[in-house]
């Protein structure tokens, strides 16, 4: 396809209350039906950025990755958003992909927060998840990967960076610049999507979700502290267009993430 009609839910999470909030995104698929072809909801969805991994981790098989794969094929569109997951006897806080048709992709959260801890209860993913879906080439991320460049560098084998984030509004003022630097050293579509919302440990959030554009231009933002949904439709065409015009990819350095 040569478009993608794309839409952040920039939303409130009630605190480790999954059941809660499967119900609540319900609603909102429901409104969206017919109207997007991907749908990306904050990183830890179900439960907030919580560290209670035990009591709130769940299996591939268990209810959280089920009711994705069913919404995605009622719906008729795509979703992906980080649920915990207990894998192996490893916690991961793992992004998930589900096709309509029952296809899941995943990525595990690679660089973990251990400010507050998050690399003492969960476990690092190793492997970069780029996703083809409806032409375009998706690349999975979680929150504080974003300030790590190198892992996010584009060897031309993507073209849409999708992040779910959880990103506290204290930080708010780097969630905004680097994303915007993402897009352009990267020259590829930006998804970003965050919470809005006091959490289980007194964190606010300022949403900000946004999508930007190839060369670092704002397309359509969220407003801040406000639940809201956004959407927008990318282009293949303006984007190979674009790289074709100033092909600074081709000029990178050559390395290899070990």
């Amino acid at each position: 396809m040569n478009t993608i009609t794309v839409s952040l839910v920039q939303s409130d999470i009630i605190w480790e209350k999954p059941v809660e909030n499967l119900k609540k995104f319900e609603k909102i698929f429901s409104v969206l039906k017919g109207k997007t072809n991907l749908v990306l909801l904050p990183e830890m969805f179900t439960t907030g950025f919580s560290m209670n991994a035990e009591q709130l981790a769940e299996t591939m098989d268990g209810n959280s990755v089920l009711w994705m794969k069913q919404q995605a094929a009622e719906n008729s569109f795509a979703i992906a958003g980080s649920v915990i997951i207990s894998e192996s006897g490893k916690y991961f806080n793992r992004c998930i992909f589900a096709e309509p048709s029952g296809l899941i992709h995943y990525y595990n959260k690679h660089h973990l927060f251990s400010i507050i801890g998050e690399d003492k209860k969960y476990s690092s993913g190793n492997t970069r998840t780029i996703v083809k879906y409806k032409g375009f080439r998706f690349f999975l991320q979680i929150c504080y990967d974003l300030r790590f460049p190198v892992w996010m560098r584009n060897k031309n084998n993507y073209d849409v960076l999708l992040l779910v984030a959880n990103w506290p509004k204290r930080r708010n003022d780097a969630w905004k610049k680097l994303l915007f630097a993402r897009a352009m050293e990267n020259q590829c579509y930006i998804v970003a999507v965050n919470r809005v919302g006091i959490d289980g440990r007194n964190y606010n959030h300022s949403g900000d979700s946004i999508i930007i554009d190839y060369a670092g231009r704002k397309i359509i933002s969220a407003k801040s502290f406000v639940e809201e949904i956004i959407t927008t439709t990318l282009s293949m065409t303006k984007l190979v267009n674009s790289k074709e015009k100033f092909p600074a990819w081709k000029d990178a350095d050559e390395f290899e993430i070990m």
